[in-house]
């Protein structure tokens, strides 16, 4: 049973997530991993693991998910709202300012010398928090060779969901190859994959931006690059909102913390003002506090049956593979000079020497260092 100290708790953690979550999904999950399992022990390193398998396996943004479900863990349903509320309210608000700017004097203000610094400061505490994971899902040779080869498939460009649920058909297979015993995977029902559908535009109204963010939010699998693509799809083709309008989004969404999603504030703001920003964020998020309210329930007990705790844990490895992946892409694209190398190197020294501190901290001074060093 839930306290208010609990909630208290629950709010000031991902109160603080949503304020200094830079970085994207996988860093959020890092932060996250920091603060309840290394920090406050409130879930174990294997239960950590077991949520990021299941979030994978649901559309939606996975950190908001992950701090739905943490949130449901520690302090119920109260908990799972205020987790997700505290998590995306920050990054909606700044969001929405960028966006009022924006419609106002067609420019969103300079954030780079920020971001410069912040960037290699974050895939440092990405590796910090996806070491202790990786050694706790790499169990066994054959999990090590799922990884492997998951990690292989990301850095190629392959779909992350078809490498998750490949991940888990593929341990069920070796699984049944080594007993031979077809009753291990009997009345197995996987997950489905559901494609998303475009029916036409037909207003540019609250009700039909509602309805668009709330069907993407619903069926949308991987990265946020997907979601603009989907955005492109829906949006910019049929004349609701400008190309150059989207990759300002884009950048919006890049260069605030918190979840990435969050660029949908920008975009409802820009088609219909406050309420629009309101409408557009409420959908694209509502379907992400459902699923996890169904889905956290069954997570123990995927873990208890043998024939799912197979799956889970091929998809726990895919998972850290894939993040493993994410923090290589992002390494080519933010460690470019000698100066976000030292970054880095730093901010890496200070994640792995010094455990108990704070990962915002190593993330604030990146973002300090880098706005120094530009200066140079």
């Amino acid at each position: 049973m839930e306290t208010k100290a609990d909630l208290k708790e629950i709010a000031k953690v991902f109160l603080k997530l949503g304020i200094i979550g830079f970085g994207g999904p996988a860093a959020h999950i890092a932060m996250m991993q920091d603060e309840v399992v290394r920090k406050r022990k409130w879930l174990t390193e294997q239960h950590f693991l077991d949520l990021i398998g299941a979030v994978n396996l649901i559309p939606g943004p996975n950190s908001t998910e992950m701090a739905v479900h943490i949130g449901h863990e520690k302090g119920g349903w109260k908990g799972l709202m205020i987790a997700g509320l505290c998590f995306i309210l920050p990054a909606v608000f700044i969001t929405g300012i960028f966006a009022y700017f924006y419609k106002q004097h067609g420019q969103i203000p300079e954030a780079q010398p920020f971001i410069y610094g912040i960037k290699p400061a974050v895939i440092a505490v990405i590796v910090g928090a996806v070491f202790p994971l990786a050694k706790k899902a790499l169990k066994s040779a054959e999990l090590v060779l799922i990884g492997l080869l998951v990690l292989a498939g990301s850095l190629s460009g392959f779909n992350e969901i078809y490498l998750m649920f490949g991940a888990g058909f593929f341990a069920l297979l070796l699984t049944y190859m080594r007993d031979r015993k077809q009753s291990n995977i009997k009345g197995f029902v996987p997950l489905s994959l559901v494609q998303i559908t475009h029916p036409a535009i037909l207003a540019p109204g609250n009700a039909n931006l509602f309805f668009i963010f709330l069907k993407i939010g619903a069926v949308l699998y991987g990265s946020g690059y997907v979601l603009f693509a989907f955005l492109d799809t829906e949006l910019v083709s049929t004349g609701l909102l400008t190309r150059q309008q989207l990759i300002d989004a884009i950048a919006a969404g890049q260069f605030t913390p918190g979840p990435v999603f969050s660029s949908v504030t920008f975009i409802g703001y820009q088609i219909n003002g406050f309420t629009g920003a309101a409408v557009s964020t409420i959908a694209i998020f509502l379907p992400s506090f459902i699923f996890v309210a169904l889905l956290n329930p069954m997570v123990k007990r995927m873990r208890n049956s043998q024939l799912f705790a197979v799956f889970l844990d091929a998809v726990n490895v895919a998972s850290v593979a894939i993040i493993a992946a994410v923090c290589f892409d992002m390494g080519k694209e933010a460690i470019t000079d000698w100066r976000t190398i030292l970054i880095a190197v730093l901010s890496l020294a200070i994640a792995f020497g010094y455990k108990k501190l704070n990962s915002a901290f190593v993330v604030l001074g990146g973002s300090l260092m880098g706005c120094l060093l530009t200066l140079i």
